[in-house]
């Protein structure tokens, strides 16, 4: 997430204090390397599935081109064996789709919804800056009429600057301090959000293990 500022001239009265600034940029820099490390944590986490289920399926297909083969036929201590051992993949295969099932309404999905916030958030921070850009405009206007001689069109011009300003200082401050107000809470909000989370994706991978342990073993 990020803007890119308007060129613009600068007014000589500082109108946001620096140490603002300063919060404004930290806040909003923290959360995003925040949208950066969920994407990518959405990413390995479809790899991760992706993985677990391509693993499964290819030992299944192992066990099925096993007890395929004619030495199955021949050899019945060789069928019971290859017998034993595609049950068990066939079993692993059902534990890792569960799991995966479980990882998709536990974690991706929260995952998926966390960050459908960050486009709404970087819209914010953009007309933020907007604001901002138009409020220094018109404050470097009302500074240019106050450096002119005091006649009557130039003061009739500075009254008209000064009001076309208000408005839009008002707009600006209360945008930067709704932004200084949510972006930590969002921020802090996010172990509250993905605690349950990654307990239920611990629990789906202690169950996987179990599960694959009380698969028949073949004698």
């Amino acid at each position: 997430m990020s803007w890119i500022p308007f060129k613009i001239g600068q007014p000589k009265k500082q109108i946001v204090p620096k140490t603002v600034e300063r919060d404004f940029e930290r806040e909003y820099g923290k959360l995003q390397q925040l949208e950066e490390q969920t994407k990518k944590l959405q990413k390995d986490m479809k790899k991760s599935t992706d993985a677990d289920l391509a693993m499964s399926k290819a030992a299944v297909k192992i066990s099925s081109d096993l007890l395929s083969n004619p030495l199955c036929e021949q050899d019945a201590a060789f069928l019971e064996v290859v017998t034993a051992f595609d049950t068990a993949m066939r079993r692993m295969d059902s534990f890792n789709q569960e799991k995966v099932n479980q990882i998709q309404k536990t974690v991706m999905e929260p995952l998926k919804k966390f960050s459908s916030v960050f486009p709404s958030l970087n819209m914010a921070v953009k007309r933020r800056e907007q604001s901002l850009q138009e409020y220094r405009r018109l404050q470097a206007r009302v500074e240019k009429y106050e450096e002119k001689e005091r006649s009557g069109p130039a003061v009739a011009k500075l009254h008209q600057a000064r009001e076309e300003l208000r408005p839009v200082k008002e707009d600006f401050e209360a945008k930067n301090r709704q932004l200084l107000e949510e972006m930590p809470k969002f921020y802090s909000s996010r172990i509250d959000y993905f605690k349950p989370s990654f307990e239920a994706l611990l629990r789906a991978q202690g169950g996987a293990v179990e599960g694959s342990a009380a698969c028949p073993s073949a004698p």
